[in-house]
């Protein structure tokens, strides 16, 4: 095989790698809204609350200013004609995250608020919802929440960002009462959020902080025992970084690191064994105001795809073309909205993934995942 055959086949593969991606379209109407509210929508997430087989939805509201935590539940198809308020009282709520708190088998909330105390919210099996125990420090300026089993014993644990005060882990004793807390971080960090990954391949989980205010970002490493004292840095020193996430991109087995910035370009850091997140790549050149950023595979091509959420400007899939060295833009809709949050599922249980956006001022909306007509 001569080297201009290669050279075709290679140009026809990135064709049809780009075409297949543009054979989908994200579908959103007058019914793919949650709800007629326009509230200051901070963050959304998903998962079967009633345990009936398909993404339910709830959204964070209020920030700096007491709101009402919403519960909207699926028909099975995408479409949400049921709304329930989570809990009697409004707070200042940045986050409202889904997982089983305490290990009976459904799905719990937890509930970040700024300068409020934080609640955990306990499912009865069909997703109905009591108050249950605060968590972290009382009147934190809380930004963000992430769930994980940070120390590997079975249960969900909860990290918390503050923002300009020392980020929290807030452990679980197995019964969703969180007891114990530690911190990570500088005390001086103005995070904004935290991915919780395997980034050395060690078998424990580290942390990867989103840093605002002219910070330097760091993966912090675990050391097996919740020490986080050593750290690798990424990215410049002056980002001002809202959103991170973490998958493989570049498909080398490594994780990679992918930020949100605000006024800069969006970039990838890639994993390495020998230099980590040195080598990087910029997806998004627009600079932005980026405050958050999905990662799934959209087009069903074996490689992740990126989604960026912006405040005051259209919000963008960028569709990964050669492993991650070549990129594709398409606005997900036409409208600039603040967007706080965005995230991925599949919502009308058709085996691809839809789009959800948190909104501040405006209808939060979902984007369904379709063929073009």
């Amino acid at each position: 095989m001569n080297s201009k055959t290669i050279i075709s086949l290679l140009l026809l593969f990135v064709q049809y790698q780009f075409g297949f991606a543009q054979d989908r379209e994200f579908y959103t109407g007058n019914r793919s809204i949650l709800g007629t509210y326009k509230e200051r929508s901070a963050s959304v997430a998903t998962g079967d609350i009633d345990g009936d087989g398909d993404e339910d939805i709830i959204v964070a509201n209020g920030r700096h200013w007491p709101g009402q935590n919403r519960i909207f539940i699926n028909t099975g198809k995408g479409i949400f004609t049921v709304e329930k308020d989570l809990g009697n009282q409004r707070s200042t709520s940045y986050a409202a995250e889904l997982a089983d708190l305490d290990n009976d088998g459904d799905l719990d909330v937890a509930v970040g608020n700024d300068m409020a105390p934080n609640y955990t919210y306990i499912n009865d099996g069909k997703g109905n919802f009591k108050l249950g125990n605060t968590f972290g420090i009382d009147y934190a300026p809380t930004r963000n929440l992430t769930l994980t089993d940070i120390d590997q014993d079975g249960d969900m644990d909860i990290l918390i960002t503050n923002r300009g005060r020392a980020n929290e882990i807030c452990l679980n004793n197995g019964k969703g009462e969180f007891t114990t807390n530690l911190s990570f971080g500088d005390s001086k960090d103005s995070t904004i959020d935290v991915e919780a990954a395997d980034m050395d391949n060690d078998g424990d989980i580290d942390l990867i902080l989103a840093n605002r205010d002219n910070q330097r970002k760091y993966v912090y490493l675990n050391n097996g025992t919740l020490d986080f004292t050593e750290k690798i840095p990424f990215g410049p020193q002056n980002d001002n970084t809202r959103a991170v996430s973490v998958t493989d991109i570049n498909n080398d087995g490594l994780l990679d690191i992918v930020t949100a910035n605000i006024g800069a370009s969006n970039i990838i850091y890639f994993g390495s064994k020998t230099n980590p997140f040195t080598n990087s790549v910029v997806f998004d050149s627009l600079s932005s105001s980026s405050f958050s950023v999905s990662i799934a595979d959209l087009d069903q091509d074996n490689d992740m795809d990126i989604i960026i959420a912006n405040h005051g400007s259209i919000n963008r899939v960028f569709w990964n073309i050669e492993n991650g060295k070549t990129w594709e833009s398409t606005e997900l809709s036409e409208e600039n909205f603040n967007t706080y949050d965005i995230i991925t599922t599949d919502l009308d249980n058709d085996g691809y993934i839809d789009i959800i956006e948190a909104n501040s001022d405006a209808i939060n909306r979902y984007y369904l995942n379709r063929m073009k007509k």
